[in-house]
């Protein structure tokens, strides 16, 4: 996929299958993350954890979405070869960019789309030196990295309150979470 910096974003993902709108909103949530913080606060290491960095996490993040969209024109998820690029963890502007991007290349997902089979590479082995691919969907692989970014934008929650950085409500928090919590709140009457 392309990851040039165009910043247009005018587009709408509502007529588009659960799934997709789904990672839509995971990655609205990612936009709002990169207005937040300064730069400073993006790149800032953690020695306390692994020293990873709120921009670490959050590349990490879109090459998990890259490597679903990219399997459009590969034929296969290719967890494993991950670009990583240095650039998206330490530039919100241009991790903007790649998002905006990524919404877009996920406008182009039908429902016949996430029905697709397709082999996913992705290592489950310290000991196997080769792995067979496994057998998924796109759409199977989507929920994946929808549900792969809320854990990781969890951790990046962690990151931000110990430096004092306040986030939104509900940011990083699992939508069935959300459900369980909203369900065990008292009704204000």
């Amino acid at each position: 996929m392309n990851v040039s910096p165009d910043l247009a974003s005018d587009f709408s993902l509502a007529a588009k299958p659960h799934a997709v709108r789904s990672a839509g909103t995971v990655l609205d949530q990612g936009e709002e993350l990169l207005r937040l913080l300064t730069v400073e606060e993006y790149q800032r290491r953690h020695p306390h954890a692994f020293n990873a960095s709120i921009g670490g996490h959050y590349r990490h993040c879109l090459d998990h979405f890259l490597s679903v969209v990219n399997a459009r024109d590969t034929g296969f998820v290719d967890y494993d070869g991950r670009e990583r690029n240095p650039r998206i963890e330490t530039d919100p502007d241009f991790a903007l960019a790649v998002t905006r991007n990524l919404r877009r290349a996920l406008q182009g997902f039908e429902d016949d789309d996430l029905q697709d089979s397709i082999p996913v590479r992705c290592s489950v082995s310290y000991e196997a030196s080769e792995e067979a691919p496994l057998a998924s969907t796109l759409g199977r692989e989507l929920a994946y990295a929808i549900t792969h970014a809320i854990h990781h934008f969890a951790l990046v929650a962690f990151l931000a309150r110990q430096s004092g950085i306040p986030l939104p409500d509900g940011f990083g928090l699992a939508p069935s979470t959300a459900k369980y919590l909203a369900g065990r709140r008292p009704n204000p009457q």
